[in-house]
């Protein structure tokens, strides 16, 4: 292990008192390969808001380390000997909350140990994808950057270690052919797996509604997430496929790397994904789906902005009002990143905020209360 002795503080000066209120972000690297140790340690220093207190090469030199240093932010690899990212990141959101980004292989175990990460309580993650050992992860250097930057402003206090546990079988048999009364349009991004592990799971295998999910993940991640939250969940998760039909009790989640829209008639719905250019810097975008679903499903449509940064879901939020729908947001008080749930509510577009446990409770509320069939 090694620790970097550096300028502890930056002064920022606030304009208000003009005094000094930030310091550097303080970070420990823990990555098995020597290559990538040294690459990242390259690309946070280059930062001066970021400084690398501490370099270790598993999950056990890690937990020592930073019990000690109690750093802002760690970016942990997924893959290490003596103790792996994952059994380390368990410690550390049970004894010591700390914000993580993992630093994850471009593989489809890679996406799987992923995804129980951001299960786990880390914050965000980014793709090697060259492999587990990367030489060209320098062009990844500013998502690497930004990435650190916002784990280090999220509310720790918000951060949990969710253990989840496979569904029963039998649970997932429908009691009966459903008739769709409504479609939700739910949109997350940082934060949005925990988020979702905690919605999904607790809906029944009947719900009579159509679940339509945009998470902002990049291309190869999405089918694990389905995966894992199918294995978790009553209700049948799927991620979308091209012309896939939009039925009851069924829960699509758009594709990593592709736009996910509603088309189709109000009879015979589906989703369409498209390789149309990012919006709002993101792809998918929760906001075309949430349009496109307004449009087919009109005052049946009921929008769910949850944890995220950015404003993506208000355009999707306006146009939900504006064709008769009904839009929920996800209160402060629970979201990882209050972004896009507080743009919705300052453009005047949320009917409800409610903190995330109380989410799948008022899906179950709205379908019974309004169980007209949506023709």
């Amino acid at each position: 292990m090694r620790f970097v002795k550096r300028e502890a503080y930056l002064e920022i000066r606030d304009t208000k008192y003009g005094g000094v209120v930030s310091k550097k972000i303080r970070v420990i690297i823990a990555d098995d390969s020597a290559l990538m140790r040294k690459k990242l340690g390259e690309i946070l220093n280059s930062d001066h808001e970021i400084e690398v207190v501490a370099i270790v090469r598993n999950g056990r030199e890690l937990l020592d380390v930073a019990f000690h240093l109690k750093p802002d932010v760690i970016t942990l690899d997924v893959e290490m000997p003596v103790l792996n990212g994952l059994e380390a990141l368990g410690y550390i959101m049970s004894e010591m909350p700390t914000p993580c980004v993992m630093i994850s292989a471009f593989t489809k175990l890679g996406a799987k140990e992923t995804i129980k990460a951001l299960e786990y309580g880390a914050v965000d993650f980014v793709a090697k994808t060259s492999g587990t050992i990367s030489p060209d992860i320098d062009f990844l250097g500013p998502e690497i950057i930004n990435k650190v930057k916002l784990a280090s402003r999220v509310a720790v206090q918000k951060l949990k270690l969710i253990w989840t546990e496979k569904t029963k079988d039998d649970a997932k048999v429908l009691k009966k052919p459903q008739a769709m009364t409504k479609v939700f349009a739910l949109a997350s991004s940082t934060g949005g797996i925990q988020a979702l592990a905690t919605i999904l799971p607790a809906l029944p295998a009947d719900l009579p509604a159509g679940v339509l999910v945009v998470q902002h993940m990049p291309e190869g991640f999405t089918k694990s997430l389905a995966e894992r939250l199918n294995w978790q969940s009553k209700i049948s998760v799927v991620e979308a496929e091209d012309g896939m039909p939009i039925t009851p009790a069924k829960v699509i989640i758009a594709q990593g790397g592709k736009h996910m829209e509603v088309a189709g008639s109000i009879s015979n719905p589906h989703v369409i994904l498209t390789d149309a250019p990012e919006q709002l810097g993101v792809k998918p975008c929760a906001n075309l789906m949430m349009e496109s679903a307004a449009k087919i499903f009109r005052e049946t449509t009921v929008g769910i902005v949850l944890t995220g940064m950015g404003s993506d879901g208000t355009l999707g939020a306006k146009a939900i009002k504006m064709l008769g729908g009904r839009v929920i947001v996800e209160s402060e008080s629970s979201c990882v990143v209050y972004g896009m749930p507080r743009s919705v509510n300052e453009a005047g577009f949320a009917d409800k905020s409610l903190p995330l446990g109380e989410i799948a409770g008022e899906m179950e509320r709205l379908v019974k209360r309004e169980g007209e069939r949506i023709s």
